[in-house]
């Protein structure tokens, strides 16, 4: 990132914190009272600004600010674009990492200020948790854009989650695999932690389903080498090996080792984390995973939302700038279309930007009177082929 990229969006975000933006049409008829939108991201402003003067001089911007900063240019793009249309709307911006608050004073904030609509990038349970806390207690719907994790949610059919859980993932890999991959030798790798004992617990109890995988269980160290794997393999037949870890450097080594064992013919079906894979760098084998989120630079909308970034901050737009004006656009739209109903037509795609929604109640336990919360359950599985992106279904 230039440092002209970075002064345009730190100074952007700096100017915006002090003030409300206003999406509405400035005529001189009554309209109705705008419905207040608050939208919440970790943007550490005060790690950039020394009071009103940037301290950052001809730094680098610190990698830990990046996410939350192109959550808010994609917000704010999409404020652009229903500034255009004249919506009647106004939005409250909060920095969750700013100096001398907390999540907790935040809320504290937001209470009198009768907002209709939350939206959140999160990035830990205690946030998660006072946030979901608040807006049951308000009946305000809190539109979670980001974190894919419960912890902390119970009874709040107010809470949406649109980044699927690990359980979501896993169970649709499961079936994923189990409706397009009838034929071949089927290993199920993993390694030693907390977050994989979980998977695979996700996973196993899949096997109660009609017509279970049979497959073999393979746990490997961080640094297995090639025959350690190849091992359990089968050069006569189709090999599908499905990772059942979310360590981004364990998966990629898979996913390249069997690559790079040509004499194999192989299938590697890994977690949302593999989006981090080049594509070319693993052309000798079909590699598959999931997302819920199907970004396009190339079609109409993610083609004006890459030009209108790179006109004004001098890039290319990450997924989480994607993220941002998918969340403010398309749940700001379905809000004034019909606010009284919001919370039940939240998979409705009259506005859809990118992704398609499939948005379900969740309850934790048997037990559980009202949903834990709503979860986007519409998965999409990316297919890479011959060096390139082969399909998205």
């Amino acid at each position: 990132m230039t440092l002209k990229t970075k002064s345009i969006i730190i100074l952007a975000v700096f100017c915006c914190l002090f003030n409300s933006i206003s999406a509405q049409d400035n005529t001189v008829a009554v309209k109705p009272k705008a419905l207040r939108v608050a939208v919440l991201a970790p943007l550490y402003i005060d790690s950039a600004f020394n009071g009103y003067s940037y301290k950052l001089g001809n730094a680098n911007l610190p990698k830990f600010m990046t996410p939350g900063l192109d959550f808010y240019n994609g917000v704010m793009m999409a404020i652009d674009s229903l500034n255009k249309e004249h919506a009647n709307i106004e939005v409250w911006i909060y920095d969750t990492k700013k100096v001398g608050q907390n999540i907790t004073t935040i809320v504290k904030t937001l209470d009198y200020m009768n907002f209709s609509l939350i939206i959140a990038s999160l990035n830990n349970a205690a946030e998660q948790k006072v946030i979901s806390e608040f807006s049951f207690s308000k009946n305000i719907p809190v539109i979670s854009a980001t974190y894919p994790n419960d912890a902390g949610l119970t009874s709040n059919p107010f809470f949406v989650m649109v980044n699927s859980t690990l359980k979501t993932h896993v169970e649709g890999i499961y079936k994923y695999v189990q409706h397009n991959y009838v034929i071949g030798k089927m290993i199920y790798v993993t390694r030693k932690g907390a977050v994989e004992s979980k998977i695979k617990d996700y996973f196993t109890a899949m096997d109660s389903i009609p017509d279970k995988l049979k497959y073999k269980t393979v746990e490997l160290s961080d640094n297995f080498t090639p025959e350690q794997l190849l091992a359990h393999m089968d050069s006569t037949r189709q090999n599908i090996v499905i990772c059942g870890s979310v360590n981004e450097t364990f998966g990629s080594l898979v996913a390249h080792t069997l690559n790079n064992a040509t004499s194999y013919r192989s299938v590697a079906v890994g977690m949302p984390t593999w989006d981090i894979i080049n594509p070319t760098s693993v052309k000798n084998i079909e590699v598959v995973y999931s997302t819920p989120y199907n970004f396009s630079r190339t079609d109409r909308v993610g083609a004006s939302i890459t030009k209108q970034y790179k006109n004004k901050l001098q890039g290319r737009p990450s997924d989480m700038v994607f993220k941002g004006f998918e969340s403010m656009y398309h749940f700001s739209k379905l809000l004034l279309k019909d606010k009284n109903d919001f919370i039940n037509n939240l998979s409705d795609s009259s506005y859809k930007i990118a992704s398609d929604f499939r948005f379900e109640a969740v309850r934790l336990t048997s037990t559980s009177f009202v949903p834990d919360y709503l979860e986007n359950k519409k998965l999409y599985f990316i297919k890479l082929q011959d060096g390139a992106v082969k399909s998205i279904n």
